[in-house]
Formats: structure tokens, C-alpha cells, sequence
């Protein structure tokens, strides 16, 4: 189980993910433009601050090697900012796959005995959460949206 305190500001991160989902569903013009822009910059950050929580991961086990571990931490960024600057009908997919590619290598690493035992119940509702909000948001954007 994991501790109170993650598990509550754990959601409370996912929060934006289904206010800017709805905004997106509910919004015509620009405010359901804006909302995108706003989910895509959102899960961009996200998955950006996942990645560092690898990064603390490696440098907890191997400060000085593990390539792998340290690029498995970048390459969330990198797709994060990537997706930030694509269409939502190109950037909210991205998102999606960063999302998930990240928890499988979460779990992955989580079998090997890297990082606490109460990691994958934690990601796993929220990556299905976030994901799940991305992909609504983008069944409801306007083809013009990109």
C-alpha cells in the first residue's frame, strides 16, 4: 500500500489531467483549443517529472554507470517537449505512449527490487487515469486541432 501522503498528492496530480479532459469535451472554440494546448503542456511536464523520478532511482543505485536507467530518464522530457510542440492530434498520442512505455519499464524495474514495493499499485491506476484522460481529450478534438 502505498503511503497516504503520495497516494493523496498522486491524484491530486492526475486532477488537472481529467479537468483539462472535460474543459477539452465541453469547450467549443477556443476554450476547447486552449484546454488541449493546456493538457498536451500538462502531461508534457508529467511525464517529464517521471522521468526524474528514474533519474533519483539510478543515482540511488549506480551514480557513476547505468546507461539505460539515466537515458530511460531523459527520454521522457525529450517526448514530453516534443509533444508540447505537436498538434493534439499528434502531441496527446505521444503523450499517451510516453505514459505508458514509462510504466512498463517502472514495472520492469520494480521486479528487479528498484525503487519501493508500492510503486506499481501506485502507477498503475494513475498512468490507466492519465492515459485514459489523453485519449478521451483527443477522441473530442476537432480535426482542425492538428
Amino acid at each position: 500500500m502505498s503511503p497516504r501522503p503520495v497516494l493523496v498528492l498522486g491524484w491530486a496530480g492526475a486532477l488537472p489531467f481529467v479537468v483539462l479532459t472535460l474543459a477539452a469535451i465541453a469547450g467549443r472554440g477556443s476554450v476547447q483549443t486552449d484546454a488541449l494546448a493546456a493538457l498536451a503542456a500538462y502531461g508534457g511536464v508529467i511525464l517529464s517529472f517521471m522521468g526524474g523520478v528514474q533519474w533519483g532511482l539510478q543515482m540511488g543505485m549506480a551514480p557513476e554507470g547505468g546507461r539505460i536507467g539515466y537515458a530511460m530518464s531523459v527520454l521522457p522530457a525529450l517526448a514530453g517537449f516534443a509533444a508540447v510542440l505537436l498538434p493534439p492530434r499528434g502531441g496527446l498520442p505521444l503523450l499517451g505512449a510516453g505514459f505508458l512505455a514509462l510504466l512498463a519499464y517502472d514495472l520492469r524495474r520494480s521486479r528487479d527490487g528498484v525503487g519501493p514495493a508500492w510503486y506499481p499499485a501506485l502507477r498503475k491506476p494513475l498512468t490507466a487515469a492519465v492515459v485514459a484522460s489523453l485519449m478521451l481529450a483527443l477522441a473530442f478534438a476537432p480535426p482542425a486541432a492538428g
